[in-house]
């Protein structure tokens, strides 16, 4: 996602600045003198790396003011991967380069530094971690695989942190390093405590209770939530991390996913546009009210903080729900043009209301294109928008309409800082 910043700390490079400075300040106060170059190569990548794991395990949790300085909880994780990734690829330089390191004096040293049968337990330790890091990040990237199977694999990365920092204190022992490295083991276990107890657990959670469900699409409902207790400060355009408990007739997933907020009422009620794309969000279309619910939030940006400037708006399928929650809060206060797409008009959630709304507010326009199995022509879309240069883009729906749609706005001499989306690589 890349959306405008709502106050001066929010940015969305804030996060990699951080994490960077950290880890130089560390490899800083740890480089090594009077060493060998393979050897001090071995000893910055283990501390570097180590670092950037703990950072990545901070990225993860998932807390709405943390997130916001970040940059956004789509941020904060974007940065969490590529840490992840940097971080892997430090570590496994660590042990080659102590075996080069070896094999100056001996190639038989060598082969005794990458054999950890070898060596002793707290060796085995960082072996052990460097797999558990191999198996969490193999499954990183299968988008396909089931989601509770995916964050079983994903959670082998923090006991693989954890692992690895307990492997770095043992061998160090007394040295001068044994101040840093209890202080990374530290905020390593409250990332991970504050994850798994906070968030997934949902002690952080504010309670719910569903009060009607409508259905918006063929394969959409609005659910209609109130709060049991506090009600969450969310705003039109933000998500929220929801579980959904169980009722009468109606078990639930048991685990939390991001919806859209669709609109948000003055008593606190707030409303969810759900669409069956995974086995969970499929079977939540049968909820059912006096459902328990719990929220964690609220995160994002998007549409937040919105200038005078006209506006274009571009929408495809789910991706409605921001734009109809801003719309249902007020009357367009700068002239609006929305570009609808879905594939036919029974997968087109709150086109009748947004019709209506196109013919109560002169400042907003409806371009609603029904577009089946065809790919869009986006440059005969754009051509129609007047002063299109001149106007401030927001884009929300699947990752391949967002792409797809960048590189024309751009030919149109949309300028690339006027242009914010919103994609669902979200996981």
């Amino acid at each position: 996602m890349n959306s405008r910043a709502t106050t001066q700390w929010h940015n969305p490079i804030i996060a990699p600045v951080l994490a960077m400075a950290v880890v130089l300040v560390v490899v800083w106060w740890a480089f090594p003198e009077g060493l060998t170059l393979w050897r001090s190569i071995a000893i910055v990548t283990a501390w570097a790396g180590s670092v950037l794991l703990v950072v990545n395990l901070i990225l993860m949790v998932r807390e709405p003011h943390l997130a916001h300085l970040l940059g956004g909880l789509e941020s904060a994780y974007l940065w969490h991967h590529r840490s992840g990734m940097m971080a892997y690829l430090l570590l496994l330089i660590h042990p080659l380069a102590l075996a080069l390191d070896g094999w100056i004096e001996a190639p038989r040293l060598a082969w005794e530094i990458l054999a950890p049968w070898m060596q002793s337990w707290p060796v085995w330790l960082g072996w052990v971690a460097l797999l558990f890091l191999m198996l969490g990040l193999s499954t990183t990237f299968a988008l396909r695989l089931p989601y509770r199977t995916w964050r079983g694999f994903h959670f082998l990365l923090g006991f693989g942190v954890v692992l690895g920092l307990i492997h770095i204190y043992v061998l160090l022992g007394e040295v001068a390093f044994n101040l840093i490295a209890p202080v990374l083991i530290g905020l390593a276990m409250l990332a991970l405590g504050w994850r798994f107890i906070a968030s997934d657990l949902g002690v952080a959670a504010y309670p719910y209770h569903v009060t009607r469900v409508t259905h918006q699409s063929t394969d959409m409902i609005e659910v209609s939530l109130q709060p049991s207790a506090t009600a969450l400060a969310v705003s039109s355009g933000q998500f929220v991390l929801v579980s959904f408990g169980d009722g009468a007739h109606f078990r639930g997933c048991g685990e939390y996913h991001p919806f859209t907020v669709s609109n948000v009422a003055v008593d606190g009620e707030i409303k969810l546009a759900i669409k069956a794309l995974g086995p969970c969000s499929q079977h939540i279309q049968n909820i059912e009210p006096g459902v328990l619910v719990r929220l964690q939030g609220p995160f994002g940006t998007f549409l937040t903080g919105t200038t005078s400037t006209p506006q274009l708006w571009v929408a495809g399928g789910i991706g409605i729900t921001p734009f109809i929650a801003v719309l249902r809060e007020n009357l367009c206060t700068q002239p609006t043009t929305l570009i609808y797409l879905f594939r036919t008009k029974a997968d087109a959630a709150f086109l009748s209301e947004l019709a209506t709304r196109a013919n109560a507010d002169p400042l907003f326009e409806l371009c609603a294109v029904e577009t089946g199995k065809e790919n869009v022509d986006f440059l005969s879309l754009l051509q129609q928008i007047n002063q299109l240069a001149q106007r401030e883009v927001n884009i929300c729906g699947p990752v391949p309409m967002v792409n797809a749609l960048l590189p024309h706005l751009r030919q149109q001499g949309v300028n690339p800082d006027a242009i914010h989306f919103e994609r669902f690589d979200f996981r």
